[in-house]
């Protein structure tokens, strides 16, 4: 970095340390570079004014030139403000601060010509502007903000202490001009020139101080790219790396355990879409590099069968497999799964979660360090240290956002030369995400269901059809199905519902409430219902999940923690109490509970009948499309990409400027790019490179090399 921008925050003129402390601790700016990467979230167009008379509700803002009134300080203490007012040829508007009297008293010119900025409030039939911004007129006409004024996010300890959002473009107007011939150009010249020309300097100029529209889209479109070009090469030379240095274990063979599963216990034909992906993983498990694989398949599009095929070619190989699920349910539901597909074959699976007994542990912990186990399914138990492979080959991670990072590193540790990975997720992932966070991995998608499922039907009902619902789930059970009836919450008062309840008025359904309802409705002895939450004792749920898979209760009634992880095909409906509460992606979660079976089935979205504009949004989703993928997308459009993934373990670069959502086209303009630039220069040893090559160093220092680990 430029030794200019490591200089302190407090150094800048108008800043001191009393100011930076404040910077520091509100916006987590400490140096001008962070001062300069600081960007602006919007623009006001100050080269239009209005009249008093021009005054409307419809106005964001409004500009106005007139003569400043007198000032009076009126009230007390709590109550004190200060007041004036602003008049024109057209008329006259109050002024109204309940902050800082005593410093806009003394700096505040009566009789002067100002120029307001703020935004118009209406009350008791008259039009008043509470804290405005106000700069003499003849001041403001020699500086710029005659031009596009940037808007900045400020706090209100920033506000108070006089750092609002002007105060910050003051600063900035005076950090910029130090920084003119400071500031290396990042990009090679063909780029620069793809950029319209814009350079690295140019563009930080416009964008804190734009002189018009035209070059600060421009100087926005240079800076966008920049941040998602060195985040997709940064990915990019991750993965020619570990493709040059990493080496894999090389399985050349498909033997008897895969051939005699595929040809004796395959449960049904594979789809196209699986017989494509699982020739890939055979493809990378024989070159001799690691393989990294993502694996994205929408609820029940038969990823576990794919995974397992990928462990038997590892055991025919002489290699052990990982399988790790984030939940002992997820976990409990693949050792199932896979026992049940193995069934009479010389395969040892074995479960390893934290409920696990002792003495069961050491077992299968002597058994795996001796290579008597082949698969070994768990969750987190498996990180520990005294979990040893005797040769672990393959780790298949499911749902691995849930994963951290360093969590993942513990179990490749555990193999002398890097096992192949296969990463699952049943959360279809836009492929702005997948890019962004998956960018350093091959990706393969099964986008096909198995043969003879039909595609779920979704519908929307509020309250006041509940009967009419409660008659269909009685014909379905009474066809012999099964129902899943879910809820957000536990009981009344959980402190989730406190924190969101309350728009419009509308009370949260409650599992308890809603398991008596049902079993009222439902009663016994014609009808069973049961009731599953993740506040009961292992015990307990594995009772009650039993009860269900047996058809021995007609109705579950649970909360999200059927999420993932059952499976009973003879379950048909999925009800969903106040829909409107769930994000989009768990409720496509939800809905893929039913629909395993060959019946047809159904997803009954149950809300109030006030929606917001995003619920409503989800809700006609949902209904519209089974399409994981275009549910996807529209997630993340609603919640943006830290929302969607989950901040913790969501992996996604902090992006200052451009927008995962609205930058799709910059984005994938940028990835080709870079690999174009790879292609022809894998080391940017060529001296037009330059720039991008000591950019990209900078960017790296520091930064573990995870490839392997994703």
């Amino acid at each position: 970095m430029v030794a200019i921008l490591e200089t302190p925050i407090e150094f800048l003129k108008g800043v001191g340390p009393q100011r930076a402390a404040l910077l520091r601790m509100e916006l987590n700016i400490h140096t001008y570079a962070d001062l300069l990467l600081h960007y602006p979230f919007r623009y006001v167009d100050r080269s239009v004014f209005h009249r008093v008379s021009e005054l409307n509700e419809e106005l964001p803002n409004a500009q106005l030139r007139g003569v400043l009134g007198p000032l009076r300080t009126l009230g007390e203490k709590q109550g004190r403000r200060l007041t004036s007012s602003l008049t024109d040829a057209s008329g006259t508007v109050p002024l109204v601060w309940f902050k800082g009297a005593r410093w806009l008293h003394a700096s505040l010119k009566p009789g002067q010509e100002y120029i307001l900025f703020g935004k118009p409030n209406k009350f008791n039939g008259q039009y008043s502007f509470a804290h405005p911004e106000l700069e003499l007129a003849a001041t403001w006409e020699q500086g710029l903000d005659a031009r596009l004024q940037p808007v900045y996010n400020t706090t209100e300890k920033l506000t108070a202490k006089g750092l609002g959002s002007r105060a910050q473009w003051n600063l900035l107007k005076t950090l910029v001009p130090l920084l003119q011939g400071q500031l290396p150009e990042t990009l090679n010249p063909s780029l620069v020139q793809w950029l319209g020309g814009v350079s690295r300097e140019e563009a930080f100029r416009q964008v804190h101080a734009p002189q018009d529209q035209l070059k600060l889209d421009a100087a926005i479109k240079r800076l966008k790219f920049e941040e998602l070009f060195f985040i997709q090469l940064l990915l990019l030379k991750q993965k020619q790396e570990l493709q040059k240095h990493v080496r894999g274990n090389v399985f050349r063979h498909v033997g008897d355990h895969f051939n005699q599963f595929y040809n004796d216990h395959l449960p049904f034909e594979l789809t196209g879409a699986q017989k494509r992906v699982v020739k890939e993983i055979r493809k990378d498990m024989a070159t001799g590099g690691q393989m990294n694989r993502l694996v994205q398949g929408d609820v029940g599009s038969g990823k576990t069968l794919v995974g397992l095929l990928a462990m038997l070619i590892a055991l025919d190989n002489g290699f052990q497999s990982v399988l790790m699920a984030p939940t002992e349910i997820l976990a409990q539901q693949h050792f199932a799964t896979i026992s049940r597909f193995l069934e009479g074959m010389p395969v040892v699976v074995r479960l390893l979660t934290g409920s696990t007994k002792t003495a069961e542990r050491k077992r299968i912990l002597a058994a795996l360090q001796a290579g008597e186990v082949h698969l070994i399914i768990g969750t987190h138990a498996l990180l520990e240290d005294r979990v040893v492979f005797n040769k672990l080959g393959l780790a298949v991670i499911d749902e691995q956002h849930r994963f951290g990072v360093a969590q993942r590193a513990r179990l490749w540790a555990k193999a002398a030369v890097p096992p192949h990975v296969l990463v699952m997720t049943a959360t279809p992932i836009p492929r702005t995400l997948a890019m962004t966070l998956y960018g350093d991995l091959d990706t393969s998608v099964i986008d096909e269901l198995p043969p003879g499922r039909k595609p779920i039907r979704t519908v929307h009902r509020s309250d006041h059809s509940r009967n009419a619902v409660f008659g269909f789930l009685e014909e379905e059970i009474n066809k012999g199905r099964q129902v899943y009836v879910v809820y957000p919450l536990i009981e009344e008062g959980d402190p989730a519902k406190m924190s969101r309840s309350g728009a419009g008025g509308l009370e949260l359904k409650d599992l308890t409430d809603g398991f008596e309802s049902m079993s009222r409705r439902f009663p016994l002895p014609k009808y069973a219902v049961s009731m599953l939450h993740g506040r009961m004792d292992q015990a307990t749920k594995d009772y009650e999940m039993a009860r269900f898979k047996k058809g021995e209760t007609n109705i579950l009634v649970a909360t999200t923690v059927i999420e993932v992880g059952v499976d009973v095909p003879n379950a048909s409906v999925m009800v969903i109490e106040n829909a409107e509460r769930f994000g989009l992606s768990q409720l496509h979660q939800l809905r893929g509970r039913v629909g395993r079976g060959a019946e047809q089935s159904f997803c009954i979205l149950m809300s109030g009948d006030k929606l917001g504009n995003d619920a409503r949004a989800r809700i006609e989703t949902m209904v519209r499309t089974n399409d994981g993928f275009e549910i996807a997308e529209t997630d993340l459009r609603l919640r943006g990409p830290g929302d969607l993934m989950g901040t913790q373990q969501s992996g996604i670069p902090e992006l200052r400027i451009a927008d995962l959502v609205a930058d799709v086209d910059l984005l994938q303009q940028a990835r080709q790019l870079a690999l174009r630039i790879l292609d022809k220069d894998p080391d940017l040893n060529d001296p037009e490179n330059a720039n991008i090559s000591r950019e990209l160093a900078e960017r790296s220092a520091g930064r573990p090399v995870w490839g392997r680990i994703s």
